[in-house]
């Protein structure tokens, strides 16, 4: 589980992860996803990927982070379209692991893709808030 952070210790973390990644002099730490249901989006999140929300999350804007680096914040927002195949990924360690998560999300009365191979051993599905997550293994 994720340490708990404020949302002032989160941009505090946010401003040193920007510089201290192995030397980087840039280096990605958010995503800022435009969505229908923030609150159904980050439990969404939370059940199947492990992200954790911080403390101070709102019903229309939560941050979230994988407890490492990455950084997610969710605005809920009324009109907001993603391009056709706009997604973000998720990686699993091996063909096993990802195939235990699409049958939870298929018992869970998802409508997640077959896992197939294509560039990788993979599945999608859509999001609560509108944007679809692929979730693939080497």
């Amino acid at each position: 589980m994720a340490k708990a952070m404020s949302l002032a210790g989160a941009a505090a973390a946010w401003d040193q992860s920007c510089w201290s990644q192995q030397g980087l002099a840039m280096a990605l730490n958010h995503l800022h996803l435009m969505v229908s249901d923030a609150s159904a989006t980050a439990a969404f999140l939370e059940t199947y990927f492990d992200m954790r929300p911080f403390p101070g999350a709102r019903e229309k804007f939560v941050v979230m982070g994988d407890g490492r680096d990455m950084i997610l914040t969710l605005m809920q927002a009324k009109d907001h379209a993603y391009p056709k195949h706009f997604h973000i990924g998720f990686g699993k360690a091996d063909e096993a692991s990802v195939n235990t998560l699409w049958r939870r999300m298929t018992e869970d009365g998802l409508e997640p893709s077959k896992p197939e191979r294509a560039h990788a051993w993979s599945f999608y599905v859509r999001a609560p808030g509108g944007f679809l997550v692929e979730v693939l293994a080497p």
